[in-house]
């Protein structure tokens, strides 16, 4: 007997929507969508999802709608996030999609969802024995796990997602020094959690889950002349690399950030941002590599609401 499951993350940045089908311990991936809807723009930082975000968000969810029913499904689950999480409107939002929809979602945890991301990861990643940073860059909420292939030995959400962050420190463009020095020492404190989390579980290696992580190994590959496997859900290039590109974004301003061959409009603007996360959170570990991964929150989302499913055959490292 078959069984088609949608997954839909309201995410900050985007909304995306995960369409596959059950079928004897294995899951066919039927639809994939992602659509760039910047709920947190405009209000994020005030604490509200502005009017025309809220117009956006209800058009996406009616598009998802329309996929959902032509698709024939009929399991929908469906969580929300820092954005709406933390929006004084936010269950207000989602009233209004279920009352047009009938689609319900669920505004989760940060603690849920960093749980979600690294089970999306260990889903097709080869965890071994030794403990590994996960990091995920949302626009409202950045959420860190250290575990292994047996447990979580530390996770926390922090909202000091890329769009705060551009709110806060990226009020220039190119974005000035001082301004990258401001939000270093800013990080320091904020950070503070991660920071001792590191020095006590000591991983070995940062797996950047989609987002950001999945534009800098583009950008990577491209100056590389590196073809991506055809379903390769996960990339991994060095630290060397990653420090020549984040010199770029930062001495470039958005025009000239769009040429860089890899780059995406929807990340052109917060990628700055990101990028200097990246490199606090690399100052603080001993690793030679990023590993970018495909699949994060939806695809823990599905694997632990049916964790009698297998999503993907398991990848290892380019």
């Amino acid at each position: 007997m078959k069984e088609r499951i949608a997954v839909i993350d309201l995410g900050t940045n985007t909304f995306h929507l995960f369409i596959v089908e059950l079928s004897k311990r294995e899951v066919k991936t039927l639809y994939r969508e992602k659509i760039a809807v910047k709920i947190g723009k405009n209000g994020i930082s005030k604490g509200r999802i502005s009017a025309d975000a809220k117009k956006r968000a209800l058009h996406t969810l009616q598009v998802f709608k329309t996929i959902i029913d032509q698709f024939e499904v009929k399991t929908v689950t469906g969580v929300a996030t820092s954005a709406i999480r933390s929006a004084k409107n936010g269950q207000q939002l989602l009233d209004e999609i279920k009352e047009k929809t009938s689609i319900d979602i669920q505004i989760i945890s940060g603690d849920r969802e960093a749980e979600l991301i690294f089970y999306g990861v260990k889903s097709t990643f080869h965890l071994t024995e030794t403990p590994q940073l996960v990091m995920d860059i949302g626009g409202g909420s950045v959420e860190f796990i250290i575990g292994n292939n047996e447990e979580i030995f530390w996770k926390q959400s922090f909202e000091i997602g890329a769009q705060r962050l551009l709110d806060k420190f990226h009020k220039d463009d190119p974005m000035p020094q001082e301004s990258i020095e401001e939000m270093s020492s800013w990080l320091e404190t904020e950070l503070s959690s991660l920071v001792s989390a590191i020095e006590e579980f000591k991983p070995q290696g940062l797996i950047g889950c989609s987002g950001t992580f999945d534009t800098l190994s583009e950008i990577y590959m491209k100056e590389n002349g590196i073809e991506r496997a055809p379903n390769s859900l996960i990339f991994q290039f060095p630290i060397e690399a990653n420090n020549r590109i984040y010199k770029e974004l930062i001495t470039k301003n958005r025009k000239e950030r769009m040429h860089i061959p890899g780059m995406v409009t929807m990340r052109v603007d917060m990628i700055v941002v990101a990028s200097c996360l990246i490199q606090f959170v690399l100052k603080h570990m001993n690793t030679e590599n990023i590993t970018a991964c495909a699949y994060a929150l939806k695809e823990g989302l599905l694997y632990t609401s049916f964790s009698h499913i297998k999503i993907s055959e398991k990848s290892t490292p380019n």
